[in-house]
């Protein structure tokens, strides 16, 4: 990739989101950087679109870009057929020009069988798995050379701390870090002490992407970060109802996370998860419980569906 050179094909999976998202984010850059002439990829979404309109926009040529990239999300809708796969991995295996197609897979409890025939048809497979601390340092001095940046000695370890060695966080807070230094070159420990984060997590939209994500244990710990921070019982209980009508397909404030929990639960799941809101509010303002034992009750309901 930093040498401009692409693969025909490449498929990604793995258990990190967040590292599969920076992977991605680097991916593009590289693709923009090395083909000017079509520097913005077509995003694709399995489900939305078919294998038919994949391989057309894969095989396709252009008059305008001999280039293409190409990026298909949730490829894990494809195993309900596996005629499909059969079909879809016949495509990718015969390469069109200089084109690239990326295939992203999301993160499972297990390998989905279905779809070996189509990892084994892309000229790269890419495998991304929960990071340890010094793999996630590697990953933020990429990100800051990409940018132009530099960190004086203990600047990133320094994030890392403040972050928990949580990815997500880490990743979230580098974004910053790149925003608040653009243009000087260098990165420094009071830059990151300048971001100001003093509880790690408390944020409602990290609380959110956590229950969406199906982590019962993270959404706990950050669910008691933000009481903890002053956040009241019913604002909170308010934004995970509102959460999960947005997966359902209503208006949600914190959207990307209600796309998330739309993309883990089925119809019926969401359903229930909106139900386990309605008892818990109703336990709470009937004096039975709670309003924090309601709230950890709804919170451990929807995260481990």
């Amino acid at each position: 990739m930093d040498a401009g050179a692409f693969p025909p094909s490449l498929y990604l999976e793995g258990d990190d989101e967040a590292l599969k998202a920076e992977f991605l984010a680097g991916f593009r850059r590289a693709w923009s950087r090395a083909v000017p002439d079509a520097p913005t990829p077509r995003v694709l979404r399995m489900g939305e679109d078919d294998v038919d309109d994949v391989l057309s926009a894969y095989h396709g040529i252009s008059m305008f870009a001999a280039r293409e990239l190409t990026i298909v999300h949730a490829i894990e809708n494809l195993v309900r057929s596996e005629k499909r796969v059969a079909e879809m991995a016949e495509g990718v295996a015969r390469p069109a020009g200089e084109s690239c197609l990326v295939l992203v897979e999301a993160a499972a409890d297990s390998p989905r069988k279905t779809l070996a025939s189509l990892r084994s048809a892309c000229a790269v497979f890419v495998s991304i798995g929960v990071p340890d601390s010094r793999r996630l340092l590697a990953w933020g001095q990429r990100r800051l050379a990409a940018e132009g940046l530099a960190a004086e000695p203990g600047t990133l370890e320094a994030l890392l701390r403040s972050c928990e060695n949580e990815s997500v966080s880490f990743l979230s807070e580098l974004g910053k870090l790149v925003s608040c230094c653009a243009g000087r070159g260098r990165v420094t420990v009071a830059d990151v002490a300048a971001l100001e984060r003093p509880v790690v997590g408390a944020g409602l939209a990290d609380y959110l992407h956590a229950v969406a994500s199906g982590e019962p244990g993270l959404a706990a710990q950050r669910l008691g970060r933000l009481i903890a921070a002053g956040e009241s019982e019913g604002s909170v209980l308010w934004a995970l109802g509102n959460t999960v009508g947005g997966a359902i397909g209503g208006w949600a404030f914190h959207r990307e996370a209600a796309a998330l929990l739309g993309r883990r639960m089925r119809s019926a799941e969401l359903a229930r998860a909106l139900d386990a809101v309605y008892r818990a509010e109703a336990a709470w303002k009937g004096g039975r419980v709670d309003a924090l034992v309601a709230l950890e009750q709804a919170t451990r309901e929807i995260a481990t569906r």
